[in-house]
């Protein structure tokens, strides 16, 4: 007994013990708090997905089911992600306003908020591409070049070199890319939405959607930095070359008209 009690006389035990109280207090918070915030976070998104399903009730359901999986006027909505949830209904193409070839971009009905709702309820329905983030669709520092080539290799068949569209088959069309957002491009590239095939990062990493978003917003920017002058809808030489055929051999047709009837008069006289 003594010598446990000269052990706590001793002047380093209360320093001992102050160790000890803090690691035992450091364990607990390790062990306990993390489940707190997993807890929580769990919590926000039920609430959320239940939300979320509330809004699809009323705007979706009557088209796409009452549980996502698709009628005769809509298709399945299970495992399309986040993402697509986003561009559809962030461009205004969904609620669509009537049946069609193709459903037109239009003004956006759903906040942000309600948007991320339906997000959350749609993606609980099975696993897709997940809506994407400001750094990853940021065009900053992005190769702009590279976007070009990318984009006359995989887009412009459709879109046309500067991405202001064309008409396709069936009633349908490829949109105009002016104006669009680069993160409404780059869920586009992700989802494949229309008639466009959907380029997920094992096929084009997330630094080429960038690059391609780069040179879009490029082509499309200032119109005083055009060096080609006035334009003709951005199709390039075939474009250009149709309008000084028509024109060019239009006046020439009427030269030689003007050419014959003053010649006949003269013949006359």
């Amino acid at each position: 007994m003594k010598k446990l009690s000269a052990r706590r006389r001793h002047p380093l035990a209360a320093v001992v013990v102050l160790l000890l109280a803090l690691a035992a207090t450091g364990g607990l918070y390790a062990v306990f708090a993390p489940a707190d915030k997993a807890q929580a976070d769990e919590t926000a998104q039920s609430l959320a997905i239940e939300e979320g399903k509330k809004l699809y009730t009323v705007g979706c359901a009557s088209c796409h089911g009452t549980g996502g999986q698709g009628t005769s006027d809509g298709p399945s909505l299970v495992g399309v992600g986040s993402a697509a949830v986003d561009f559809q209904v962030g461009t205004g193409r969904m609620p669509a306003q009537q049946p069609g070839a193709q459903v037109p971009k239009k003004k956006v009905i759903y906040t942000q908020a309600d948007i991320d709702l339906l997000s959350a309820y749609i993606s609980s329905l099975g696993a897709g591409p997940i809506t994407p983030t400001a750094k990853q669709y940021s065009p900053e520092g992005a190769n702009i070049a590279n976007g070009g080539v990318l984009f006359r290799n995989n887009c412009a068949q459709c879109h046309n070199f500067t991405g202001e569209g064309g008409a396709l088959t069936n009633g349908k069309y490829a949109p105009n890319l002016a104006g669009s957002s680069p993160k409404h491009i780059y869920e586009a590239m992700q989802t494949g939405p229309q008639n466009m095939p959907s380029f997920p990062d094992t096929t084009m990493p997330e630094q080429e959607k960038r690059d391609i978003i780069a040179y879009i917003q490029t082509v499309n920017g200032d119109e005083t930095a055009n060096p080609g002058g006035l334009k003709l809808g951005g199709l390039g030489p075939v474009t250009e070359g149709l309008f000084a055929w028509v024109f060019g051999l239009g006046i020439m047709v009427a030269v030689a008209t003007w050419l014959a009837a003053r010649t006949a008069k003269a013949k006359k006289s």
